[in-house]
Formats: C-alpha cells, sequence, structure tokens
C-alpha cells in the first residue's frame, strides 16, 4: 500500500449509542480529554498482510497481552487535530494532510510500520462524520485523537511486527473561559526534553512522560507551565512541555527556535505562513534565557506566547527561573499574540479567508 492508497473501512455503529439528552449535558461543560464519543476507528497490520481490516466501530476496550510490545518497548506514536462547526453547519478540519505526514514521519523514527496518509485522513473524517452530534457549539470543537501501538505479542527488543492504529474523539469546549490569560513558565534547570539525534521531533508518548517532572515542578513553583533549554549548553530555549514558543520584538520581527530537536507543530508552521503573508520577518533562529532576559528588561522584547492544537496561543506574561523572575509586557497579554490567534480560530471556523487552502470540509 502506497503513501496515498485509499483503504475502505467497514462500518458497524454502536447498538448502544449515548443518549441526545445525556449528550447534551456532557456538551455544556467537556472540559478537555475527558469526555468520549461512541465510536473510535481502528486498522490492524502485521508483516504478512499489511494494513487490513479498516473498521469504524464502538469505542471499547483494547484486550491486551500482558506481553504486548507498546507496554515494554513504548513503540507509540500519536497525533493531535480537531474538526470545527461552520456558522452553515459544516464541519471543517485544520490541515489533517499535516498531521498525516507527520504522523509517517513519527511512525518512520521509530521503527514503526508507516501509515498511508490517505488512511490516517479518510479515519479521521469517517469519525467526524459518524460522531458529528458530539460538536459543540460556540467555541468548542472535537479533538480528535489518531495513535499507533506496537501489538505484537514478545520480550525481544526489537520493533514489532504487527500495530494497532486506532482514531478516538472528544469534545472539548473553550481552552480559555473568559478569554486567553496570560500563562506562567518555570524554566527547568534539572531536566531536558530532547538531544540532537534523539526523538524530540516526534510525537511519542515518551517525550510527553519525560516532560512530566520537570512540569511537576514548574506546578510547585507556582507556575503554569515549563519550558526546556537545550540538552549540550542548557542555555538555548527549545519549547514548553507540549507547546512551541514565539518572541515578538519592538521591530516588529518575530523569531521561534529553529527544528532539529522541538516538535515541528502545525501550528508553529501555520503562524510562521500568515506572519510572512503580512511581510513580517520571522526568523527560525536559536534564542537563549539570559537574552530573553536582557530583552525583557530593555524593551526590546515585546511579547512571548506559546501555540499549539489545544490552546491554539497562550501569551507568557511571566517566567520564573532559579535565577529570579521577570515579567513580558507587564505580564498582559500583548496584540500580536491576540491577532494572530484570532486570524487563525476564524480561518479554522470558516469564518475567514483561508489563504493557504488549509480546512478541509467534511461535511
Amino acid at each position: 500500500m502506497n503513501a496515498h492508497q485509499k483503504i475502505i473501512f467497514s462500518c458497524s455503529p454502536t447498538s448502544n449509542p449515548v443518549g441526545s439528552d445525556a449528550r447534551a449535558k456532557l456538551l455544556k461543560d467537556p472540559g478537555f480529554g475527558r469526555v468520549f464519543t461512541d465510536h473510535m476507528a481502528v486498522v490492524r497490520y502485521d508483516s504478512a498482510k499489511g494494513w487490513h481490516g479498516a473498521r469504524i466501530e464502538s469505542r471499547a476496550n483494547f484486550p491486551l497481552d500482558p506481553a504486548t510490545a507498546v507496554l515494554h518497548y513504548a513503540q507509540e506514536i500519536f497525533e493531535g487535530l480537531k474538526a470545527y462547526t461552520r456558522d452553515d453547519g459544516g464541519v471543517n478540519l485544520f490541515r489533517p494532510d499535516a498531521n498525516a505526514r507527520r504522523f509517517r514521519d513519527s511512525a518512520e523514527r521509530m521503527a514503526m510500520a508507516p501509515l498511508p496518509e490517505a488512511v490516517f485522513i479518510e479515519a479521521v473524517e469517517q469519525i467526524v462524520r459518524i460522531d458529528r452530534a458530539w460538536i459543540p457549539g460556540g467555541e468548542g470543537s472535537l479533538y480528535l485523537r489518531p495513535f499507533m501501538i506496537a501489538s505484537e505479542v514478545f520480550l525481544g527488543v526489537k520493533p514489532s511486527a504487527e500495530y494497532i492504529f486506532a482514531v478516538i474523539a472528544s469534545p472539548v469546549g473553550s481552552y480559555f473561559k473568559g478569554g486567553p490569560a496570560p500563562v506562567s513558565i518555570w524554566v527547568s534547570e534539572n531536566y531536558t526534553r530532547a538531544a540532537i539525534g534523539g526523538t524530540g521531533a516526534v510525537k511519542c508518548g515518551g517525550n510527553y512522560a519525560a516532560s512530566l517532572r520537570a512540569q511537576a515542578e514548574a506546578i510547585e513553583h507556582g507556575c503554569d507551565q515549563v519550558v526546556f533549554v537545550d540538552a549540550v549548553e542548557r542555555r538555548y530555549i527549545e519549547e514548553l512541555g507540549g507547546m512551541n514558543i514565539f518572541f515578538v520584538f519592538d521591530d516588529g520581527s518575530l523569531s521561534t527556535p529553529p527544528l532539529g530537536t522541538i516538535l515541528p507543530g502545525i501550528t508553529r508552521d501555520s503562524i510562521i505562513a500568515l506572519t510572512r503573508d503580512a511581510g513580517t520577518v520571522v526568523r527560525e533562529e536559536p534564542y537563549t534565557i539570559e537574552q530573553w532576559r536582557k530583552d525583557a528588561a530593555s524593551g526590546r522584547l515585546k511579547e512571548a506566547f506559546a501555540c499549539g492544537t489545544a490552546a491554539v496561543i497562550s501569551p507568557i506574561g511571566k517566567v520564573c527561573s532559579v535565577n529570579g523572575d521577570f515579567l513580558i509586557s507587564g505580564g498582559a497579554a500583548g496584540p500580536v499574540a491576540m491577532g494572530m490567534r484570532k486570524q487563525l480560530v476564524d480561518i479554522q471556523y470558516g469564518r475567514a479567508a483561508d489563504p493557504h487552502n488549509w480546512i478541509r470540509q467534511v461535511l
């Protein structure tokens, strides 16, 4: 099966869907990642058959042998994207092709069977179609979680010969109640996220597991998020625990850390494209924690913000570390971050022009 080949999904709708009244109650305040829809997509792989058995079925537990490879050697990757309801009642996906490419790249790095991009997109669209009633109104959306696990039963250290690819869906409300509030971040001195040659550019569970202790340290210091520096010199800003980062300067230019050890975020890439469309300079270059502190004090740095699928954009108001704290833009959300957030969200919901053809209309 080549990278663009389609696969036919059989569909077995659940015989016991959540009732409309119960669903409406859940959608009033779904939070993030705690409420799930009725169905899931599943496709299986083994080295003899390739990808096969594509199905849309009731969301249910996987039966796993205690020796299943993912439980021991962490061959696992995932993605995150959203479905948005347009004003005309239709449903949009935002850049699912980019998620499909990154998923394939992640599989290659983790020595897993690469999933054809067309199968990834078809699985996502099928779930949106069958569970569209779960998409909340207003600024809510349907968060889609495609993932793949190594499912062969063995204890030898080698790539698995069997995999399960699945997509589950979770209705989510607005990430920020009352609008985006500036977050405080803790500079991690004791832990690093990734190194050259590692898996920093891969969306695998191990990267996030490795960040949890640093995130806990941030919480212990009264901060919302952690930001990591590079593993070699321990000076260069890389990214937050689950988000990329941008800096806005007094000449109107933006900078963001270069790719290599960080996740190639789709929101990050979209911000770069839209900013350059407007004629603004965006640099992808190293930036040290010392320079960040100095530029914030001098006024050269006007804003800093984090970005990702879940929150879209989070302004950064305060940076804390063992060397002392400092504010950015007086601790307030800045106009560049908020303007870029509105521009992105309006494209996602179909309220603004889509100059790069990022929107895929599912319904």
